[in-house]
């Protein structure tokens, strides 16, 4: 579903990304993690390409996602992307939210459009809150409906950047209880997170980062047990310690 092969990105003098080479297989569920700045984030936001590279190459589903004849919005529009902020319209209730990009982007009619989020409302714990505006929600069920706007362009493949950790802790579950509830559908889901329970619970693979570079890959069961890489041993050494 997703290869990365070479890649290089750097901001100015900073080398972000260094000699990138992963594929993500279709069905797969990744979870990237690693220490702030380790350059998470830039990854999955390179995908899509929200993060422009200077090097190397990105195919999702078939399109290479940094090709210049390529049609951003297009492209786009073919990947669920879950920002930490949530990044609703305020001023569309949590229906229109869902509906607006299938109606614009995709051609659905009003009706067909409004079928479809109310299914994805409902498969998110919130088709009672369907005629809510953001700001009567709380941070999860933002996320979620954030969650359910994503799942409603129908894309191949789901991004996550951090999606809990502008969240209140008792609102962390009911968002990574819906992931969950993804991944076990086969969802194609790529997850910068810092929720490592989630990790060891629902990861096929984690590919842990830092200084820009993937330093491991493994299965959660190797990565929590038997790290291999120095620097994964004291990253989970640190989790597990927090207070010295």
């Amino acid at each position: 579903m997703i290869q990365f092969e070479n890649v290089n990105k750097w901001y100015g003098e900073y080398h972000a990304l260094v000699d990138i080479t992963e594929t993500i297989g279709k069905g797969e569920v990744v979870v990237v993690c690693g220490p702030s700045g380790s350059g998470k984030s830039t990854l999955i936001r390179t995908i899509n390409r929200l993060e422009p590279i200077q090097s190397g190459t990105i195919v999702v589903d078939g399109k290479d996602a940094h090709s210049a004849s390529l049609n951003i919005n297009q492209f786009r529009a073919g990947i669920g992307f879950v920002f930490q902020q949530f990044n609703l319209f305020p001023h569309l209730t949590a229906l229109e939210n869902c509906t607006l990009a299938p109606k614009n982007i995709r051609g659905l009619n009003a009706s067909a459009a409004r079928e479809l989020a109310i299914k994805l409302l409902d498969r998110v714990g919130l088709s009672e809150k369907a005629d809510a505006y953001p700001a009567a929600l709380s941070g999860g069920q933002q996320q979620r409906v954030a969650i359910a706007r994503a799942l409603a362009m129908q894309p191949p493949v789901l991004l996550f950047d951090e999606p809990t950790s502008a969240l209140d802790p008792e609102m962390v579950g009911e968002v990574l209880m819906v992931m969950r509830d993804l991944a076990s559908d086969g969802m194609t889901m790529v997850c910068v997170t810092h929720e490592m329970g989630f990790a060891r619970e629902v990861a096929d693979r984690v590919l842990f980062m830092d200084s820009g570079r993937i330093l491991e890959r493994a299965t959660p069961d190797d990565f929590f047990n038997r790290p291999q890489h120095a620097r994964a041993q004291q990253f989970l050494s640190d989790i597990r310690t927090p207070f010295r």
